[in-house]
């Protein structure tokens, strides 16, 4: 017998793989691989260092920038902005910072910067829906699998056209 929970979690992910499939068309497209927008900044102001060293989710300050990759990273202090310049790569999120769960599936969808999961050393960002949360779908289902999959994905996935609503 199946749990209401676990109806909403199919629901969900039904909904998702119809945004995936047919919702492109209703989005604008972008030149890059990174979930962003024009500004060009990296996970919306977040700093990428306090999401993997701390574990949290905290906006950076402009005065604390760098450049890495064509996008710009803001972090919450000189600390925290000199750990990020001697290894950028480490901080780098997964999938262009776009949502794991949905490069499992096959698409680009842009997270909530609230919304992620540090795994064996590597950032992976997620979407936030009202009707389910995809970090606990993709935890549930299995995050080793999600991510090999992801990875399968991102091999082809990068080099074309991205799309964000």
């Amino acid at each position: 017998m199946k749990t209401m929970n676990s109806i909403k979690i199919r629901k969900t992910i039904l909904g998702i793989s119809f945004f995936l499939l047919f919702g492109l068309v209703l989005t604008h497209a972008q030149s890059h691989s990174y979930s962003t927008d024009d500004s060009m900044i990296a996970l919306d102001g977040y700093s990428a260092v306090s999401y993997m060293d701390n574990g949290k989710a905290e906006m950076g300050k402009k005065a604390y920038k760098a450049s890495y990759d064509g996008l710009t990273y803001y972090f919450t202090d000189h600390k925290q902005l000199k750990k990020f310049q001697n290894n950028p790569k480490k901080y780098k999120p997964q999938y262009g910072g776009w949502c794991a769960f949905a490069v499992s599936l096959g698409g680009k969808y842009r997270p909530n910067p609230k919304s992620f999961r540090v795994v064996n050393g590597k950032l992976y960002m997620f979407t936030v829906n009202l009707e389910g949360d995809f970090v606990q779908v993709w935890e549930k289902e299995g995050k080793a699998k999600h991510i090999a999959q992801a990875n399968k994905n991102w091999q082809t996935m990068k080099k074309f056209t991205t799309f964000a609503p």
